[in-house]
C-alpha cells in the first residue's frame, strides 16, 4: 500500500516533465523558424544613425558591415557582426564624401568619393584612407564593383544631363593605377548600381533616369553585346547586387522593395522593406546569405535572409 503513492509520484513527475518539454518545444520552434524565415526584412539599427546620404554597404570577412555617412557626410560607420547599433570607423579627407564601398580578395576596402572624384583604399587592419585613383574627368564616381583580378568598374553618372558611362580602373604592368571610360555600343542613361556576374564576364548596370537594367559583355576596355535585362519605372532604381547563381537584387527606391530577378529579367519576387527609400544593399553574415539594406528614409540599416550567398562574399573567400 505504501508503494502506491511513490509510483504515482514518479508517474506524475514523468508526465509533468513530458508536458513541460512539449511546451518548451512548442514555444521554441516558432522562434527558430522566425530567425531563419527567408525574405522577411527587419530593422537592425536605430533611426537617424546615418544621414540622407546613407549608401555603400559592404561587409568584410569578419562580418562587420561598413556604411558611408555615419552621423555626418564624409564619414564611414561600422556595424559590428551581430550588432544592433553602428559606431564610427573613419573619416575621409576634408571635402570628400563616400557613396560606395567594396572589398577585394585581400581585404582592402575601396571607397568611391563622388565629391572629389577619388577612389580611396584602406588596407586590411587599417582605418586610414589613401587615394588609390583620381581623375578630374570623372563626374563622380557613384557605385563600384570589383572583379576577381582586382579590376574596379565604376558607374559615373551625370545627373543633370541624365546620362553617364562606366570606368574601368586597374593596375598597369608598371604598377601604376590607370582608369578610362569604357566604350559602349549605346548611349547610357544615368549610370548608378553596378555589379558583375559570378563568372566575371558580364557587367550589369542600372540607369536611374530610365529605370532600366542593362547587361554588357566585358572585352578589355570595351562593353559589348548590350542587352536590356529589365525596365522598371523611371527614377525608381538605385543600387544592385548579384548572388552566386547570377540572380540580381535591385533596390527599388521610392517603392520600398528589393526586386529579386533572374539574369533574363524575370522577377522572382519583390521583397518588402521596412521603409520606402532603399539606396543600396550588400551580402554579409557568416554564410553570406544575409542581405543588408541602407534606408534613406529613416537613416537606418535593415536586413533579410536569402537562400544564396552573394557573389562578393564568395569572391572575398577565394571560392569564386
Amino acid at each position: 500500500m505504501a508503494s502506491a503513492p511513490t509510483t504515482m509520484a514518479i508517474t506524475s513527475g514523468r508526465n509533468f516533465w513530458c508536458l513541460c518539454s512539449s511546451i518548451l518545444l512548442v514555444v521554441a520552434t516558432p522562434l527558430v523558424a522566425a530567425e531563419t524565415k527567408l525574405f522577411e526584412s527587419v530593422q537592425v539599427t536605430p533611426a537617424s544613425e546615418y544621414t540622407f546620404g546613407i549608401e555603400g554597404p559592404a561587409a568584410d570577412l569578419d562580418g562587420n558591415l561598413f556604411v558611408v555617412n555615419f552621423g555626418k557626410p564624409g564619414t564611414i560607420g561600422r556595424l559590428p557582426a551581430g550588432g544592433a547599433a553602428s559606431e564610427a570607423f573613419t573619416a575621409l579627407p576634408e571635402g570628400s564624401v563616400g557613396n560606395a564601398i567594396r572589398f577585394d580578395r585581400n581585404g582592402t576596402m575601396f571607397i568611391a568619393d563622388y565629391k572629389k572624384h577619388n577612389i580611396f583604399a584602406i588596407p586590411k587592419g587599417s582605418s586610414e584612407p589613401g587615394v588609390w585613383f583620381h581623375s578630374d574627368e570623372m563626374n563622380q564616381p557613384n557605385d563600384i564593383t570589383i572583379a576577381r583580378d582586382g579590376t574596379i568598374y565604376a558607374s559615373d553618372p551625370n545627373w543633370k544631363g541624365r546620362e553617364g558611362h562606366v570606368w574601368r580602373i586597374a593596375k598597369a604592368a608598371d604598377g601604376t593605377v590607370q582608369g578610362q571610360v569604357m566604350s559602349a555600343p549605346r548611349a547610357m542613361g544615368t549610370t548608378n548600381g553596378i555589379d558583375l556576374s559570378p563568372d566575371g564576364n558580364t557587367l550589369y548596370v542600372g540607369e536611374s533616369s530610365s529605370g532600366q537594367v542593362w547587361s554588357y559583355t566585358i572585352r578589355g576596355n570595351a562593353l559589348t553585346d548590350a542587352k536590356l535585362v529589365k525596365a522598371f519605372q523611371p527614377d525608381t532604381i538605385d543600387g544592385l547586387r548579384t548572388d552566386i547563381t547570377g540572380r540580381l537584387y535591385v533596390a527599388r527606391i521610392l517603392k520600398g522593395t528589393i526586386a529579386l530577378m533572374k539574369p533574363n529579367g524575370a522577377v522572382e519576387r519583390e521583397i518588402a522593406l521596412r521603409a520606402k527609400e532603399p539606396t543600396n544593399l550588400a551580402f554579409g553574415g557568416g554564410d553570406g546569405k544575409t542581405v543588408f539594406v541602407t534606408q534613406r528614409q529613416g537613416g537606418f540599416i535593415e536586413s533579410f535572409r536569402t537562400d544564396q550567398q552573394g557573389r562578393e562574399h564568395c569572391l572575398q573567400r577565394g571560392r569564386c
